[in-house]
């Protein structure tokens, strides 16, 4: 059990929220930096160049998260990783260049038949194979090494900061391109952290197998001599030249016909995130869906969804064919082109037949590097939706967090309660993120034992200002205050049921093993789930096995375990039949007789179970607090329905009475 100063920031739970930094599976401590500064678009911007000055923000955002990796508060192994896997590369191009001086010899040992050389050779090939074969494995499992290691160190990070101070919640209610934080958080992510190291490693590599077999081309080539209408025309590095201009045709042919490849990817992307999302929908809601026969409307809505996805992967079909197109065209002329150059030389004798074949082989490694971009051109277009997406989630979390440290919008705040009082509300106004007011100016003190039920018609704002008073919901002014070392537990209408075994799910949040199996099973016994006591230890779908009734009894059970201070309940009775509401009532009030409870609720049976009844009367400007009464206790006989039965004019009504007379009851 989680035994903390209050902390208004959970929903269903007591845990408190920490600092704003995580342990990392690997270890290392991830520690998250302030948001960047807002850079505001330019007005003189026309809508295209905005939306790309826009989309360069992204990018740009991205990477001040995610160079981190490399920083003072990242991973410890992201520098020695780093360079032992450039060592790699460099190593590995030794070996290529080793290899091609290998083809140059055993070409010309095979033209001169020099068997004792040709046997020499074939054995010299197998360290060098070993060698080369040796480095890539290990570059691969360094390169995948730190792959893992960034986006465990990143996806650690991010949602140390999306679960913070509520925010996973607060996105719900703001705008902002944020929709789906769970796909940016795991697929997204996913490719923002693989692909850059690819992507570099193969840079690196094109650019130091490029640099080193230029040289072997212009060495072994030397300079072309032609003869074009009795002018003779000499031509450097013939072979350097025609690699350069072959690999500038390729790449300016794959940018011009992939041009669009970003946007089509991103636009993809998204649309699969929306068919997930809805698919995750109609599972999430499975049991309303079935219970009202909606499987028609929900099965148009997933081919409307699905459509948009077909559709978008034929456009990015379109753009794969093209650059297909490019790349395959290319790989198949480059072992050839060098061939017909290098042909009249070898034919008047001027190059052997192992330098025809060094050339040819340096010649494809040359235009394998020039043409690296070619073929990575749909991976890094890939690439840059997915850091867009992971940074548009970024954005947003910057907003909040900025909100949460500056006043231009009013931010509701949080203290300590001067004396005896458990909850204070001091001059509590709560408004959405537009400014726009939901409550204006709500004063009250809640004293210890006090059960304070909050009324008023629909829309008056009764759950904003419960969410205001848990933490959840930051807009607004004033304060909140609590008692120092007291523990908050909210109940909300629909009960949060994680995965797993039933222990766990009366256990949450604290650990399954927090309590004895006695201990549950005699919670679940005062809240009439005793029959559940023999699959305490099931795993089963219990969120979607349970029903509404059932949940609600189980937040009760797991209330009792916890035992907190101030309990929050909103609307926690909606699907309990009246006996059953009182049950569970007089079970809280009888096992925790000194417990503060806080009610939203619609029911006016539940008034008999306060002591104090505040109102809100929605009004233009906000809701406001019209009464604050306290509430005369009765006794209450069980049948309601026979009472009404036998005088319909005998159902008891509220009564105030002076604060006076019920403070006095209340110590009685």
């Amino acid at each position: 059990m989680t035994d903390a100063k209050i902390n208004p920031k959970s929903v269903d739970g007591t845990q408190p929220h920490g600092a704003e930094k995580s342990r990392q599976g690997e270890g290392s401590t991830v520690e998250v930096a302030p948001p960047p500064d807002v850079i505001e678009p330019d007005p003189e911007l026309t809508p295209e160049e905005a939306e790309q000055a826009r989309k360069r923000y992204l990018l740009r955002r991205f990477w001040i998260s995610a160079r981190g990796y490399w920083g003072r508060g990242g991973d410890r192994l992201s520098w020695p990783c780093t360079i032992v896997l450039l060592a790699l590369i460099g190593m590995n191009v030794g070996f290529q260049y080793g290899i091609n001086i290998w083809n140059r010899a055993i070409f010309d040992a095979i033209e001169q038949r020099n068997a004792s050389t040709v046997y020499f050779l074939s054995a010299v090939f197998l360290p060098l194979a070993l060698g080369s074969m040796t480095l890539v494995v290990t570059q691969v499992f360094l390169r995948m090494a730190i792959q893992r290691r960034w986006r465990s160190w990143l996806t650690t990070a991010v949602i140390a900061r999306w679960l913070a101070n509520g925010r996973y919640y607060q996105l719900n209610l703001i705008g902002g391109d944020h929709k789906n934080p769970e796909a940016r958080i795991s697929e997204d992510l996913r490719i923002a952290t693989e692909s850059p190291v690819d992507f570099i490693a193969g840079v690196i590599s094109a650019f130091l197998s490029a640099s080193t077999f230029i040289v072997v081309l212009w060495t072994i080539g030397g300079a072309l001599t032609l003869t074009i209408a009795a002018t003779t025309v000499t031509i450097p590095g013939f072979l350097v030249v025609t690699a350069v201009l072959y690999a500038a045709i390729t790449s300016s042919s794959m940018a011009i016909i992939g041009r669009y490849f970003v946007h089509v990817s991103e636009v993809k992307n998204q649309a699969e995130a929306e068919f997930r999302y809805t698919l995750t929908h109609v599972r999430e809601n499975g049991e309303s869906i079935a219970l009202l026969g909606g499987e028609e409307e929900e099965r148009s809505d997933l081919d409307k969804t699905f459509a948009n996805v077909l559709g978008q992967w034929a456009l990015l079909a379109r753009q794969h064919m093209r650059t297909t197109l490019v790349s395959q065209g290319s790989s198949l002329f480059a072992p050839v082109v060098p061939i017909l150059l290098c042909a009249p030389k070898f034919l008047e004798g001027s190059m052997t037949l192992g330098q025809v074949m060094q050339a040819a082989s340096a010649f494809a490694i040359v235009q394998s590097a020039f043409g690296w971009l070619v073929d990575n051109y749909p991976r890094l277009a890939d690439w840059n939706a997915c850091a867009r997406r992971v940074a548009s989630l970024m954005v947003s979390l910057d907003g909040l967090e900025r909100a949460e440290q500056s006043d231009a919008l009013g931010r509701i705040k949080h203290g300590e309660t001067e004396g005896d009082a458990m909850v204070s509300l001091n001059d509590l106004s709560v408004s959405l993120d537009d400014g726009t007011a939901v409550v204006k100016e709500t004063q009250v003190v809640i004293e210890p034992g006090e059960r304070v039920l909050v009324a008023g018609e629909s829309g008056s704002g009764k759950s904003t200002l419960v969410r205001a008073i848990a933490g959840l919901w930051p807009w607004g002014d004033g304060s909140v205050d609590f008692h120092a070392d007291r523990r908050l537990f909210m109940l909300p209408q629909r009960p949060y049921i994680p995965s797993g075994t039933l222990r766990r799910a009366v256990a949450y949040p604290s650990a399954a093993d927090s309590w004895t199996l006695d201990e549950i099973k005699a919670a679940l016994d005062k809240v009439g789930l005793d029959y559940l006591n023999e699959k305490i230890e099931e795993e089963a779908p219990w969120d979607q096995t349970l029903s509404g009734g059932e949940k609600q009894r189980l937040a009760f059970a797991r209330l009792l375990l916890h035992n907190p201070d101030i309990i929050v309940l909103d609307e926690a009775t909606s699907a309990l039949d009246e006996k059953s509401q009182d049950k569970m009532m007089e079970t809280v009030i009888e096992e925790l007789p000194k417990v503060t409870i806080i009610s939203v609720a619609h029911r006016a049976e539940l008034e008999v179970f306060h002591s104090r009844k505040i109102t809100l009367e929605r009004r233009e400007g906000g809701a406001k607090l019209v009464s604050d009464i306290d509430l005369v206790q009765r006794a209450r006989r069980p049948n309601v329905l026979l009472r009404l039965l036998e005088n319909p004019r005998s159902l008891p009504k509220g009564k105030a009475t002076s604060s006076k007379t019920a403070s006095s009851s209340n110590k009685n």
